[in-house]
């Protein structure tokens, strides 16, 4: 059965560890303190709790006079809480190919005669044109600068605030943004790593009672209970973070 829900996540971790069989001795609050460091994790590294998205953020005034895009502030709060990593700005001095004055204009009038003629229609020398154009444009201008902090929500852009970026502009941003939640609550990988914490809690716990002789001569031995499950955290967490993680970005320069 799929588990779509936080509360079906708790439930079959709990089932994991043996209740209603056996009595987990883990407060409610101590479950969800457990459930959200769980979530944390899988979001922080996880490449499946992430996707690809474009974000649509228009200046305003109090935007170039702060001199950086509040996003909590930009009609983009709901999706600026679940930003995890601002990737690049769209180029905000792209050439606009309807300026017929521009290069990459008269490049596309002449070769879209060559592509069309009876002597020509090889692409090859419309792709070589476009990759030294776009290479050269790379040289000279180079990509646009961000700096982004998702507990700030505030994207700074290295340009000239009120010149080059104007009031009622639009910057398009390309990001990497957390997916619903419920989504993910049945991944084989949070439901191992949920549950194990759970399990450590519920050691950590009966520490208290370590050594105590229960009625029918039982001894708790919650030691053992603790270091089975930071054993199991530690293997999980370096399969995720060799396993999982998305690969870092190359710097070149």
């Amino acid at each position: 059965m799929a588990i779509t829900t936080r509360q079906a996540l708790i439930d079959y971790a709990l089932r994991r560890l043996g209740a209603p069989v056996i009595e987990i001795n883990v407060d409610e609050d101590q479950v969800e303190d457990r459930i959200d460091d769980a979530l944390q994790v899988y979001q922080d590294f996880h490449s499946d709790a992430v996707k690809r998205a474009y974000l649509k953020v228009q200046v305003t005034a109090d935007d170039i006079d702060n001199e950086y895009l509040d996003l909590s502030l930009n009609g983009t709060s709901g999706v600026a809480d679940s930003i995890v990593h601002m990737k690049r700005v769209l180029r905000l001095n792209e050439n606009n190919t309807s300026n017929m004055f521009s290069i990459e204009y008269q490049m596309h009038l002449n070769d879209i005669f060559d592509l069309r003629s009876a002597m020509g229609g090889s692409l090859t020398n419309y792709v070589m044109t476009k990759q030294f154009l776009n290479f050269m444009d790379k040289i000279l201008d180079g990509e646009e600068h961000v700096r982004y902090n998702k507990h700030e929500k505030r994207l700074y852009l290295d340009k000239r605030w009120g010149t080059d970026i104007n009031e009622g502009d639009y910057v398009i941003v390309e990001a990497f943004v957390l997916i619903d939640p419920n989504a993910v609550y049945n991944d084989l990988w949070l439901k191992k790593y949920a549950t194990q914490l759970i399990k450590q809690q519920w050691g950590l716990n009966l520490k208290k009672f370590e050594g105590m002789q229960l009625p029918g001569g039982v001894t708790v031995n919650s030691q053992q209970i603790y270091d089975e499950a930071t054993g199991d955290i530690e293997q999980l967490y370096e399969e995720l973070r060799n396993t999982w993680e998305l690969p870092i970005d190359f710097i070149s320069g």
